[in-house]
C-alpha cells in the first residue's frame, strides 16, 4: 500500500493551508492535474506557493474561453458550463489523460488524481452571489481500477469576486487534503472542508461520495451532516439515495410539499399525497411535467427526542425512497420560511399539504414573536405568492367529529385572520379522503413495531411493512417513542 495510506496523528490539530499543500507536495506518490474554470486558479496557486509542486502537479489549466472549453471537453447537452455534468466531464477527461500520458511502468506507485472546479463568481450588479461545482477523482491504491470521487456544490455569500476566489482556493486545498488523508472519516472530513473558512462566507448544499473506499458511505446521511453542521439550510435526495442540488430540482417547477415525521410513512401520508396531488395538477396553471413533489422533514422533528438519531433518520429515508419520493431535510420550523426557500427557485405554483393540527399551528402567534411584524409579517411571506394549502381532515377521537377548514378551532384573536385566508381561497379541503384510515397515526404504529405487537402492517402502504421487517427498521429504544 502506498505511503499515503499511513495514518498518523501529527496533523490532528488543524494544519495551515501551507502545511496541507506541503504535505501533499512532499508525498512522492500523489500526482495529478488541476482544471479550474471561472474563478482563477486559486487552488493550484496554493500548491505552487508552498514549494515542491513539481512532484505533485502534472498540469494546471484554465479554459476560460467557451470555445476553448468546448474544444477540450465537448459541448454539454444543455449548453451550460457551471453544472455537475460539466464537472464530471472535466474530471473524466483529465484523469484519462493522466493514465494515457504517465507510464505505469516508470511510476508504479503513483496515485493519480484530477481536481476540477467550474464556477461563476458574483456578477457586476452584485445581484447574484455566484455558485460552483467542485470535485476530485482519485485513487488511494495504484492498482485500484475503480476510482473514488467526491463532488460538492457551493454557494458564495461574499460580496467581492476576489474574496470568493480566495475562499474557493482554500476549499479546494481542504478537499484534496481530505480526499487523501481523511477519506476514512467522511463525517469529519465534511467539517474539515471549512478549515480556515468562516461558515458565513460559503455554503455547501450538496455533496456525494462514490467509489470503492466510500462503498459504506450513505450519501443521505452525508446530507444530514450538512444540515447538522450548519453548512446549509436544506438538502435533498432522490429515490436512489443520492444527494440532489435543491436549486436544480426546484428551478421553475410547480412544487407540492408534504411535511411530516414519516416515522414510519403510513397510508394516511400516502392518501394525503395522492389526493392533494390530484387537485394540484388539475389546476390549469400547473404543468404536470414541470411539477415536483417533496416529502419534507424539519430538523426540529428529527430532534424530537433530543439529539438526532441518525439510524432513525435513515430508517425514515429508506421507506420514503422505496416509495419513489424526493425527500428534503430543512431547518425551517415555520412554514413561511419553507415557502420563502421555494420562492428562491421558482415563481410557479406552490402547494402545501397538511393536516388540521398543522394548520392550527400555522395560526399560533407564538411561532412569530421573533418577527417585528409578528404573524402578519409571516403571513405576508407565506401567502403573497401563488400558494395553496390542501387540508386533510382529522377525526376527533373523543367526539368522532370530522374536523375540516369549516370547523377548525384557532385562537380567538386569529379567527378573523383565518377567515380572510380561507374565504380568499387559500385553504382547500381534501374531500375525497379515505374515512377508513383516519384512525392511523405514525406514533401509534411506531410503538406497535417497537413493542413487537401485531396488526400494524395493514396501516402502512403496500410493501412498507415487508421492508421494515426485512431490515429491522425502528427496532430499538422503545423509551424514545414513549417520550415523544
Amino acid at each position: 500500500m502506498a505511503s499515503v495510506l499511513k495514518r498518523d496523528t501529527a496533523f490532528e490539530n488543524i494544519p495551515s493551508i501551507k502545511a496541507k499543500t506541503l504535505r501533499i507536495n512532499l508525498n512522492p506518490d500523489i500526482y495529478g492535474t488541476f482544471a479550474e474554470i471561472g474563478a482563477g486558479q486559486e487552488t493550484a496557486r496554493h500548491f505552487f506557493r508552498s514549494g515542491g509542486a513539481s512532484g505533485t502537479i502534472a498540469k494546471a489549466m484554465s479554459a476560460y474561453d467557451k470555445q476553448f472549453s468546448d474544444a477540450i471537453y465537448g459541448i454539454e447537452k444543455d449548453g451550460r458550463y457551471v453544472t455537475q455534468p460539466r464537472l464530471k466531464t472535466m474530471l473524466s477527461h483529465e484523469m484519462r489523460l493522466m493514465e494515457e500520458r504517465i507510464s505505469r511502468e516508470s511510476h508504479p506507485e503513483r496515485l493519480f488524481f484530477s481536481y476540477a472546479n467550474t464556477v461563476a463568481t458574483i456578477d457586476f450588479s452584485k445581484r447574484y452571489k455566484g455558485h460552483g461545482w467542485i470535485g476530485i477523482r482519485f485513487q488511494l491504491d495504484p492498482t485500484q481500477k475503480e476510482l473514488d470521487e467526491i463532488i460538492l456544490h457551493v454557494r458564495f455569500k461574499q460580496n467581492e469576486a476576489r474574496l470568493q476566489q480566495e475562499t474557493l482556493g482554500i476549499l479546494g486545498v481542504n478537499l484534496i487534503y481530505g480526499a487523501f488523508y481523511k477519506y476514512h472519516k467522511p463525517k469529519k472530513m465534511l467539517k474539515y472542508l471549512y478549515d480556515h473558512i468562516d461558515k458565513d462566507t460559503i455554503e455547501i448544499d450538496m455533496i456525494n461520495f462514490s467509489g470503492p473506499n466510500f462503498k459504506d458511505v450513505d450519501n443521505r446521511l452525508m446530507s444530514l451532516q450538512l444540515i447538522k453542521n450548519d453548512m446549509t439550510d436544506a438538502v435533498m435526495f432522490g429515490p436512489d439515495g443520492n444527494n440532489l442540488l435543491p436549486a436544480a430540482v426546484l428551478y421553475k417547477k410547480n412544487i407540492l410539499a408534504l411535511r411530516g415525521s414519516f416515522r414510519p410513512v403510513t397510508k394516511v401520508n400516502l392518501d394525503m399525497y395522492q389526493k392533494s396531488y390530484d387537485i394540484f395538477v388539475r389546476d390549469q396553471t400547473v404543468d404536470m411535467n414541470k411539477t415536483i413533489v417533496i416529502f419534507e422533514i424539519t430538523l426540529s422533528n428529527l430532534k424530537a427526542s433530543g439529539e438526532i438519531d441518525e439510524q432513525d433518520f435513515m430508517d425514515r429515508a429508506e421507506l420514503l425512497c422505496s416509495l419513489g419520493q424526493h425527500v428534503m431535510i430543512s431547518k425551517f420550523q415555520e412554514y413561511y420560511k419553507l415557502v420563502e426557500y421555494f420562492n428562491n427557485y421558482t415563481k410557479q405554483r406552490i402547494g402545501l399539504t397538511m393536516g388540521v393540527n398543522n394548520l392550527v399551528d400555522v395560526f399560533d402567534e407564538k411561532y412569530y414573536r421573533h418577527l417585528s411584524g409578528g404573524i402578519l409579517e409571516a403571513f405576508g411571506k407565506l401567502f403573497f405568492k401563488d400558494l395553496q394549502v390542501y387540508l386533510y381532515p382529522m377525526k376527533n377521537a373523543e367526539t368522532g367529529q370530522i374536523m375540516t377548514s369549516n370547523n377548525v378551532k384557532v385562537h380567538p384573536r386569529m379567527k378573523e385572520l383565518y377567515k380572510f385566508f380561507k374565504y380568499n381561497g387559500k385553504v382547500m379541503d381534501i374531500i375525497d379522503y379515505d374515512p377508513e384510515i383516519m384512525h392511523i397515526f405514525s406514533r401509534d404504529v411506531l410503538k406497535k413495531i417497537m413493542n413487537d405487537e401485531k396488526g400494524w402492517e395493514e396501516q402502512l402502504p403496500e410493501g412498507i411493512a415487508e421492508i421494515i421487517k426485512k431490515k429491522e427498521l425502528f427496532a430499538k429504544k422503545l423509551e424514545k417513542a414513549e417520550k415523544e
